[in-house]
């Protein structure tokens, strides 16, 4: 028999950095099929960022960023008998990833009076030292999770 060879979708990252992370984060950035509006905001953000951090590689701070601002976990609600519990669970990594992407995003967009990628540039900046909108809203996430350990047991 001939070798049945399965054509698979290239996955390919970002033009410039050639990463999946930054491809996946224009995507979400995009509005209204506007991808080469959202290259220019993410590629315009990350020149900032590099004049605000000049000792890091811009794509690099950027990751750093993300990986500040990803929950570990959350709380979920679970209905046990009649009584609906908010139950602490681990946050998988895609979704941890997504997460960020999305608090991030809602941070830059509810800001006003500024080009986005000013926003975008500053939002990056504030998660990159672990603080900012994105940042507080994943410290509320673990708040909450933790003041309800005590409903643990019900996770499955």
């Amino acid at each position: 028999m001939g070798k049945i060879t399965a054509s698979k979708k290239q996955l390919k990252g970002d033009p410039r950095y050639g990463n999946l992370i930054a491809s996946k984060f224009i995507n979400y950035l995009m509005l209204d099929g506007k991808k080469t509006a959202a290259e220019k905001i993410f590629y315009d953000a990350l020149d900032i960022l590099k004049e605000k951090i000049a000792d890091v590689e811009p794509l690099e701070a950027f990751l750093q960023a993300l990986d500040n601002v990803k929950p570990q976990v959350e709380v979920r609600s679970k209905r046990v008998g009649g009584a609906s519990y908010q139950v602490p669970m681990p946050v998988k990594a895609n979704r941890a990833q997504a997460l960020c992407i999305r608090w991030i995003l809602a941070a830059v967009r509810d800001k006003k009076g500024q080009p986005t990628a000013q926003k975008l540039a500053a939002e990056l900046f504030d998660a990159y030292n672990k603080q900012g909108t994105a940042f507080t809203k994943r410290e509320n996430v673990h708040k909450m999770a933790e003041a309800n350990k005590a409903f643990a047991h019900f996770a499955n």
